[in-house]
């Protein structure tokens, strides 16, 4: 799909890999919605680079398909849906202080997996009403999972439990939505440096590096959002996982 006047829609895009994801579609010519739900930084990156900021929870059914229609209403509707919006709890099962709390485990599956979800659903109504592009297309939506969903450590069963169902859910949902032109593709993420992580102590995030086999550093958000650009771009590139990790293979700790 050529991204030139397009209209995208990037979740979590008030930072990180989503921000790097929605700065890169605008600087393609795609007219970008950021959504987040820090409402200033949403604003921020909207202002940056010409686009729309919309602050709603993803996982909120009613509070999403209202912020599309907003999107549908003021640039029309999106045919690329680039889902960032995530958070992680790190916990062990049993802890210090017994089990772990079964609403930190529901509020992380809810935010990844579930708000992935419910942002493709809702997206892909729409674009499977739009005229196909040349050779068929109608859409094209990315999911972000992790390299948790392979290898979780302990003490992310809640977090890898949300991207494994990330990963999961891709190939049915590809093969599904192939009949409307609609292509869906995961990026699972090794370490970046991402606002969480450049908070950590130079020597944590040193150490981070080290483990990564090449390059022996962290990501760049940039990195992400280029191959996020050749998934859009790619028309062949559909129902796949591609990891984004410099060869990573997390250890039990």
């Amino acid at each position: 799909m050529d991204i030139d006047g397009q209209v995208a829609v990037v979740t979590g895009g008030g930072s990180g890999l989503g921000r790097a994801a929605a700065e890169a579609l605008a600087a393609r010519g795609a007219k970008v919605a950021v959504v987040d739900r820090n409402a200033a930084a949403a604003e921020e990156v909207a202002n940056a680079i010409a686009g729309l900021a919309l602050a709603f929870d993803v996982a909120d059914a009613i509070a999403t398909e209202t912020g599309l229609a907003r999107v549908g209403a003021a640039l029309g509707t999106p045919r690329i849906l680039v889902n960032c919006a995530g958070i992680g709890v790190a916990k062990r099962v049993l802890g210090k202080e017994g089990p772990q709390p079964l609403a930190d485990f529901e509020q992380v599956v809810r935010v990844n997996l579930i708000g992935s979800f419910n942002t493709l659903r809702l997206a892909a109504a729409e674009m499977a009403k739009l005229e196909p592009l040349a050779g068929g297309e109608r859409g094209v939506v990315i999911n972000t999972a992790s390299v948790a969903a392979f290898e979780g450590q302990v003490g992310q069963a809640a977090y890898s439990a949300s991207k494994g169902g990330i990963v999961a859910m891709t190939l049915p949902i590809a093969r599904e939505l192939a009949q409307f032109g609609i292509r869906v593709n995961v990026i699972a993420p090794g370490l970046f440096s991402t606002p969480l992580l450049r908070s950590l102590p130079e020597e944590v995030q040193a150490s981070l590096a080290k483990s990564i086999p090449f390059p022996s550093r962290l990501g760049e958000p940039a990195e992400f959002a280029k191959l996020a650009l050749h998934m859009v771009e790619n028309s062949f590139l559909n129902g796949e996982v591609v990891r984004l990790d410099g060869a990573l293979r997390l250890p039990p700790r």
